[in-house]
């Protein structure tokens, strides 16, 4: 099976614009293609997730990878799927993202020499003379068409800025000077970035005379069409500051039956034939499934001893010993506790498994926090100094996160 295959089958493309060229080319060895990541925070998400398997898998077949990072587009921001305007960060902020990005990056490509690229738009964006930009860029381009596409129907609706209307040609830009350094022949991007990509394709052929190529993957989304990453808390993050292994581990342990196979396919190395014996179970056979999605995934992106331990406490909790040193914990002090106790929405708030009183009320009034399996109904309950007994008490919200309140010497 060719690598265009497997990524067929694995379920990544969406779309192509020659398929029988992208076949060719991806089937090869030695094409240098490029991937574009905006920096709009300080971190990778699950989103970014599935395009930087792609780069795997296309780096491990032979080809060579292009990670682009928008210290140009970044200062505008991709329009795509908004309903309001980005907000502008500083070159400062731009900055401090993309080496973040880098570092989360280099645990999935190689970037050593002649491995693959890391490349910056800033780099000949920033310094445009904006009069030639227009004269070999600007002329290429029908804003009819633009105003059509995809991307920028949703911003029509609230106002779409001149501001943000650039980005296609910048993005179709960053294609054209590619090409130009690094003999760059096909753009990947998520099925978002379609009329971007095309933009791209077209102005390499008007203005170089060139023939390259795009193709889009699908998106990660649930069986419902949902976008996955996403839980009460906010994204699933790839910094583990900002999702621990454990929680991150936790989240796709706990994914749908509907939507396991399809995750084990597109985040996983796993495989296919191992995959195509997974698919054949049901009901909870599929929790074998579902652990080996959680633990490679997560030995991915955290590295195989996170992975240990965020198993390790998984199984401690569903094993029912609901005890681990390696689950999330929060530490209180005696400055914590009035009185001798605790007030439970406090206590929600300190371990982050509620962001406001108010948030801890309705979670309690729905009957979803339990401490040490007994279930708490009163939102002005409280927890007494003498439940740490032990030196911790167990959190639970839901049915599926824990998280271990501790008591300081």
């Amino acid at each position: 099976m060719g690598l265009f295959e497997e990524l067929k089958e694995r379920g990544f493309i969406a779309q192509m614009t020659n398929e029988e060229k992208v076949r060719e080319l991806i089937n090869g060895t030695g094409a240098v293609f490029y991937i574009g990541f905006d920096p709009t925070a300080d971190s990778l998400h699950v989103g970014h997730f599935v395009q930087v398997m792609v780069m795997a898998h296309m780096q491990r077949a032979g080809h060579i990878p292009i990670a682009l990072f928008g210290g140009g587009t970044g200062m505008i921001g991709d329009p795509s799927g908004k309903s309001d305007m980005r907000k502008m960060l500083t070159k400062e902020e731009i900055a401090h993202n993309i080496a973040c990005f880098q570092k989360q990056m280099s645990r999935l490509i190689d970037f050593s020499e002649g491995k693959a690229i890391m490349a910056n738009n800033g780099d000949w964006l920033l310094d445009l003379n904006y009069v030639n930009f227009l004269r070999e860029v600007g002329v290429h381009f029908s804003v009819n068409r633009m105003l059509a596409a995809e991307c920028y129907k949703q911003r029509m609706e609230r106002g779409l800025t001149f501001f943000e209307l650039n980005y296609m040609l910048m993005q179709s830009y960053d294609f054209l000077e590619l090409n130009r350094r690094y003999n760059c022949v096909m753009e990947l991007g998520g099925d978002d970035q379609w009329s971007n990509i095309i933009g791209g394709v077209e102005l390499v052929r008007r203005s170089a005379r060139k023939e390259v190529y795009g193709m889009t993957f699908t998106l990660l989304t649930t069986s419902e069409g949902k976008k996955m990453g996403k839980t009460e808390k906010g994204a699933v993050w790839l910094d583990p500051e900002k999702t621990s292994p454990f929680e991150f581990y936790q989240y796709w342990r706990n994914v749908e039956d509907a939507d396991v196979i399809r995750c084990l396919n597109i985040l996983t190395f796993v495989p296919i034939s191992e995959i195509r014996e997974y698919a054949k179970l049901s009901g909870s056979e599929l929790n074998v499934a579902k652990e080996r999605l959680a633990f490679e995934v997560t030995k991915l992106i955290h590295g195989e001893e996170e992975a240990v331990k965020a198993q390790r406490a998984a199984r401690a909790l569903f094993g029912g010993g609901k005890d681990s040193a390696d689950m999330p914990s929060t530490t209180l002090t005696a400055s914590d506790f009035t009185d001798g106790a605790i007030a439970l929405t406090d206590l929600l708030m300190k371990t982050g498994l509620a962001a406001s009183k108010g948030e801890g009320k309705r979670l309690i009034v729905q009957g979803g926090v339990s401490v040490d399996d007994q279930k708490m109904t009163d939102s002005m309950g409280s927890v007494p100094l003498s439940a740490f007994e032990k030196g911790h008490v167990m959190l639970r919200k839901g049915k599926k996160v824990f998280h271990k309140a501790l008591l300081s010497d």
